[in-house]
């Protein structure tokens, strides 16, 4: 088979395209013929050898990659027979090797992928569309609800500005560029605001009017995301699962002492890790389900940007440059 294998920690360069031998399943374990493989911007930080928030970098040369979707072609030993030729996503959990046209992984990690949804749509809301729903769990938006969505046209982001508008709430996209508050506006944000135009806040403040924000939903910390917890009114909350603007190899999320929130009015929480988990039961399989099934339904619309697998290392520059939108998928 065809994979991208990582010899040397480094660049997106560093990622090559392999003819590596076919993996082949342990017992319990299924191979899935991969027709879509996801890409996240943590993946580019392990890459470099940096440790991520939720994954170590792997042994090197590694095949990097953890959200497959495809078809069962083998099983392992005593794994059930009515999984072969099934259409499956799964998330590989910490273990790489999804960048590739055969993955191997536990069958207990397996989801049938709902009919209607292709494969892309699919890895999309295993692992972008599962943090999408454990976000959402920390808030209970409404139609009194208003919802600033930085990173609107991002993985998560597309995802958070339709769920807040199926719950009634005014949503108001920030995005980077045109294309990108297009996007916004097409995913149903009430306005979508360029936020690297240096007058933004004031073009968001006339948006609101009267009113104020009552939830920040900030991936990306650093400028962008303060000026956004200012629009906050008493009583928002900042809802934090990530700080791209700051980059995901230095500094951290954008956070605020017990006195400034007093003096605002607001609070402000982690989400991600142990508390997403918590609030999911202990079992991240719930929330792999509830993304499925809202996409199923066709209340929430994955946007996906396709790479060819051969191109994994444009696929990582280009997430490294904000020059996608969507969820980036590679497909074999």
């Amino acid at each position: 088979m065809h994979a991208i294998r990582l010899h040397a920690f480094g660049p997106a360069e560093n990622l090559t395209y392999e003819e590596v031998p076919d993996p082949v399943p342990a017992p319990g374990q299924v191979r899935v013929a991969v027709a879509a493989a996801g890409v996240h911007l943590l993946d580019t930080a392990l890459r470099e050898g940096l440790p991520g928030p939720f994954a170590a970098p792997a042994d090197l040369p590694t095949v990097p990659g953890r959200e497959v979707a495809g078809t069962v072609d083998a099983l392992g030993e005593g794994t059930d027979p009515a999984w072969l030729g099934a259409r499956v996503v799964a998330h590989l959990g910490t273990g790489p090797g999804g960048y590739a046209e055969l993955a191997v992984t536990d069958a207990a990690r397996l989801h049938r992928i709902p009919p209607g949804l292709d494969e892309a749509q699919a890895v999309a809301m295993i692992g972008t569309g599962r943090t999408t729903m454990g976000i959402v769990q920390f808030t209970d938006l409404g139609p009194g609800d208003v919802a600033v969505v930085p990173a609107a046209a991002g993985g998560i982001g597309t995802l958070l500005v339709q769920y807040a508008k199926n719950a009634g709430a005014t949503v108001l996209g920030l995005a980077g560029g045109p294309a990108k508050t297009a996007l916004a506006l097409a995913g149903g944000a009430d306005a979508a605001i360029d936020y690297t135009r240096p007058d933004w806040p004031s073009e968001a403040r006339a948006f609101l009017g009267e009113r104020r924000a009552t939830v920040v939903y900030d991936s990306v910390g650093g400028e962008t995301g303060r000026a956004a917890v200012d629009l906050l009114g008493e009583g928002g909350r900042h809802v934090v699962f990530g700080w791209s603007g700051q980059g995901i190899r230095d500094g951290g999320p954008l956070t605020f002492t017990q006195e400034e929130l007093a003096a605002r009015g607001i609070t402000s929480e982690q989400v991600l890790g142990r508390a997403m988990l918590d609030r999911a039961g202990g079992d991240v399989r719930t929330l792999e389900t509830r993304a499925l099934a809202e996409a199923a339904a066709g209340r929430l619309r994955p946007a996906v940007s396709r790479f060819p697998l051969r191109e994994a290392a444009e696929a990582h520059r280009a997430l490294e440059t904000r020059r996608t939108t969507g969820k980036v998928v590679l497909v074999p």
